[in-house]
Formats: C-alpha cells, structure tokens, sequence
C-alpha cells in the first residue's frame, strides 16, 4: 500500500513537472515571434546564435544537474542518511561551482575564437555576457535537485516559470529599447545573456526561500565519497541533460555551420545573416510543434520503467503503445497543418513570406523529433540513459555534416533537409534499441487507415480554404492573414481530430485519457 501510494504521488509529480514545463516551452518558443518582428531577421539571428549557449545552461540548471543531484538525494536517504549542510548541501555546492566556473572561463575565454568560428566576430561581446550565465546554475539546479529527490516537485515547477517569465520580459524589454534608441544591434545577444542571468537568479532565489521555510536539514555527519559525487554530478548531468538537447543541438550545428556555407553558396555576409535570420524563423515552430507532438505522449511516460517491464510486460507494452500513437497523432497534424498554412503563418507571425519553402521543409522536424523524443523518454525510464545521449550526439555529427555538404549546394533549403534528416536518423536509432528491448512490440501496426484519412481530409479543407477564402484574403494587412491563420488552424484541427476518432484510431480507454473524453467515446463508430 505504501509502494502503491508512493508511486501515485511520483506520477502526480511528473504530470506536475510535464505541466510547467509544458508553458515554460510556450513561453520559450512564442516570445521569439515578437522579438524577431522587434529586431527584424538581423537581430533575430544575432540571438539564436547565442541561444544554444544559454540553452545549455537553462537545460543544466532545469533537467541535468537536478537530476543528478535528486539521484544522490534517493540514495543518501534509501541509506537511512539525513542530509546535513556539511556533509551534504556543502559538498554539492562546492563541485556544481567548481564545474560551472570551468564552463563560464571556458566560454568566456574563448568568446573570441568561438565567434570567428561562427563567422562573426562581432558576436563576442554577447558571447561574453552569456558566459556569465553559468556563475548561477549551481544554486537553481541544486535546489531543484533537492526537492525532487525528496519527491516534491512543485518548487521545481514554480521556479520553472518564474525564470522563463522574468528571461522573456527581460529580453522582450531590452530589445524594444534598443531598437527605439537606435543602438548597436549587436547588443541584443548582450541583453539575453542579462536575462537568463536574472530569470536563474529570480528562481534561485524563490527555491531559497522555500529551502528556509521548510528547512530540510539535520545537524549530523557522515563521510561522502567525493569521488561518487563528482562523477554523479557531472557524467549523469551532462547524460541526462544531452536528451533534452535535441532541437538545441541542431541549433548549435546551425550556428556554426550555416552562416560560413551561406557564404560559399553565393550570397554577401550581410546576406548570410539575414538569411540565417529567416531560417531561424522555423525554430519557434518547430519547437511550438514539438511540445504539442510529444506533450500527451511524455505524460505517459513514468509508467515504463524497468521493474513494471520485469514484472508486467504486456502492460507496458500497451503504455509504450499508446504514447507512440498519440505523439504520431499530434505530431502528424502539426506539421502537415503547419506546412499547409506556412504561406500565410509566415506573414503573419514574420511580416514577409521570406523563406516559406524552405521553413515547410523543416516543419517535418516536428513529426520525426516528437517521435524520436518520446522513443528516448520510454528509453530512459526503463534505465537505458547513456544510449540515448550517444544516440542524440550522432544525430548532431550528422547534422554537422550534411549542413557542410548541403547548404553549398541548396541555401538554407540544404540546412532544413540536413534538420530533418538528422533527427529522423535519432528517431529510427531510437526506435530500434526499443525494439531491441522489446522485439514484440509492433509500434507500426495499429489502424493506418485512419491517420492517412485523417490527414487527407484535413488537408484537402484547406486547399479548398486556400483556393476561395484564402485568395480574398491575400492582401497587406496582417489582420487579414491572423483571421484566415486562426481560422484555418481551428477548421483543420476539428477535422483532422474528428476524422480520426470517428475512424477509430484510438481506443475508447485512450479517448478517456483526454479531456471531455466521455463524449469523443461517444463520438467513436464502434471503438473498443
């Protein structure tokens, strides 16, 4: 009864953390939409060159160190140890300081010779100021930790907004005001490091407080191996942290990468950044896509872990079965919706329509990464963590690569294939260690007729819509375009949905799961 509610109160906590992190990834998607129209392509490609800088930061100040430091936190406490600060808060500071001020000398000293190697010297100034980024990870990751390790997940989720709302109001302001007085654009790079800098220190500072208040700490001693705890802090960070890098890795490929190759494709360096600019216009989307593909999906997935595998196998099939269908399901409509209404999105959200081709090419990132994201989780619940964080660096040697062959060849066209080819190699890779695992699970039969039929009708609406209500619409306002893009959205969302639930593409137990899922159950021709 204890292990029965103690395995309720971890899944309420996931679902706890899924939530937050579900709008703090709106909120880190959707903000980049009003900076570029603040800062324009130019401005905007300044920041995502940076961005996979500070993202590895927020990732380890978020998932890595946390989890590490929550890993030692379970097993102190399964040996019958009280965490005391001087066997236990101190040493933890002591080595997520040590290598956090490793990182922060690392890139700060050679902001310089990464920016060349960017292609842009001028970036070092931003890459300086995202260095310090790092100087306050180890307070928001180690309390984090904490908390989780004693299964308590809200402080987590409540910091995790907090940093993400203080981090896009800071960087939203200093942006405005810069462009309104006129100043270096450069400059914007400088203000987002300000800003991941007091949106960790704003959450470091409410896990502070909650870390007083409710002081989880005893007066005794014990020894610690350092040892242990450096290489748990640091290996397991960093593995646990590269499998929610993904997307942030592709982006760090691009900002190596594509600006030096748009050059030797043909276009001026000013063109470069302009056109990197609009390609970086697609990461907002497909990130936006992304958390609506694997959402539903990864709240499955704390119930596959290696003992429900041992000891129930035909019930774990049928959770890694059912959160495989729904990230097919969201994923699929995202990104065909996305691409069917790109030429008006892109105006709308963009103000020119710049780039759609090659941004309906990397919308198929989305379906390929939910997939591949929600394969990995299911991977790591049951225990296989260092695969997964093998299998996401091949993924970004071969997006590293294929940027280097093809975007000479194709522009920006070449980086959104290489994208989404990348990703799909982690997908398949991933797909097959699972099978590997579970070499009876069939992943690929389930009802196919619905999903195709599903997609057709949705796609065929908005042809329809596109050839008579979308050709009045075609004009400069971009009221215009919000109205049809909303409207378009909606119309191709119910019918995709409804086709599929109507065609018996999820079972009526999966129906339930979703909210109103009485009447979808209701609506289901003969489900089971």
């Amino acid at each position: 009864m204890e292990e029965e509610q103690q395995t309720k109160q971890l899944f309420k906590g996931a679902l706890l953390l899924t939530m937050a992190g579900l709008i703090s990834k709106v909120l880190s998607a959707g903000y980049r939409i009003p900076l570029q129209n603040i800062t324009g392509d130019a401005g905007f490609y300044i920041y995502q060159q940076i961005y996979p800088f500070l993202g590895i930061a927020l990732m380890l100040s978020l998932y890595g160190f946390p989890a590490a430091i929550s890993k030692l936190v379970a097993e102190e406490r399964k040996q019958g140890k009280k965490l005391s600060i001087g066997s236990f808060y101190l040493p933890v500071f002591i080595l997520l300081i040590i290598i956090n001020v490793i990182l922060f000398l690392i890139l700060y000293l050679s902001a310089g010779t990464i920016a060349e190697w960017m292609g842009d010297a001028r970036l070092a100034a931003s890459l300086h100021a995202a260095s310090f980024t790092f100087l306050v990870v180890p307070f928001s990751s180690a309390f984090r930790g904490l908390f989780q390790g004693l299964n308590d997940m809200k402080p987590t989720a409540v910091s995790q907004i907090v940093e993400q709302l203080v981090r896009v109001s800071i960087i939203l302001a200093s942006a405005f005001i810069l462009v309104e007085q006129g100043g270096n654009i450069y400059e914007i790079g400088t203000g987002a490091g300000l800003a991941s800098l007091l949106g960790i220190s704003a959450s470091s500072l409410i896990l502070l407080i909650i870390w007083v208040k409710r002081k989880p700490w005893h007066q005794n001693k014990y020894v610690i191996s350092w040892k242990y705890y450096f290489e748990t802090i640091f290996l397991y960070g960093f593995i646990i942290c590269l499998n929610y890098m993904m997307l942030l890795l592709v982006q760090f490929a691009d900002a190596f990468t594509l600006m030096p190759n748009l050059v030797e494709f043909g276009v001026t360096k000013q063109d470069a950044i302009i056109w990197k600019g609009v390609f970086d216009r697609g990461q907002p989307l497909v990130q936006l896509g992304t958390v609506l593909g694997s959402s539903v999906a990864l709240a499955l997935v704390p119930t596959v872990t290696r003992q429900r595998m041992d000891k129930n196998r035909d019930q774990l099939k049928v959770h890694v079965k059912s959160a495989w269908k729904f990230s097919l399901f969201f994923s699929s409509g995202a990104a065909a919706g996305l691409i069917a209404i790109l030429p008006y999105a892109n105006v709308l959200l963009f103000e020119n329509s710049s780039g759609t081709a090659s941004l309906q090419i990397l919308a198929l990132t989305i379906l390929f990464a939910s997939l591949a994201m929600t394969v990995a989780s299911i991977l790591q619940g049951l225990g296989y963590i260092r695969v997964t964080a093998v299998i996401v660096l091949l993924g970004l040697a071969c997006k590293w690569l294929l940027n280097e062959w093809l975007v000479p060849i194709w522009g920006i066209s070449g980086s959104a294939a290489a994208t989404v080819f990348s990703v799909l190699i982690i997908l398949l890779i991933n797909v097959w260690q699972l099978k590997r695992l579970l070499p009876e699970l069939k992943l690929m039969l389930f009802n196919w007729r619905s999903l195709i039929f599903s997609l057709a009708g949705m796609l065929i609406l908005l042809g329809v819509m596109d050839n008579t209500l979308g050709s009045t619409l075609r004009v400069n306002a971009r009221t215009d375009y919000a109205a049809y893009t909303v409207l378009a959205c909606l119309a191709g969302g119910v019918v995709y949905t409804a086709l599929f639930v109507r065609l018996n593409g999820f079972t009526n137990e999966e129906l339930r799961s979703f909210p109103l899922g009485e009447l979808l159950v209701r609506f289901n021709k003969g489900g089971s």
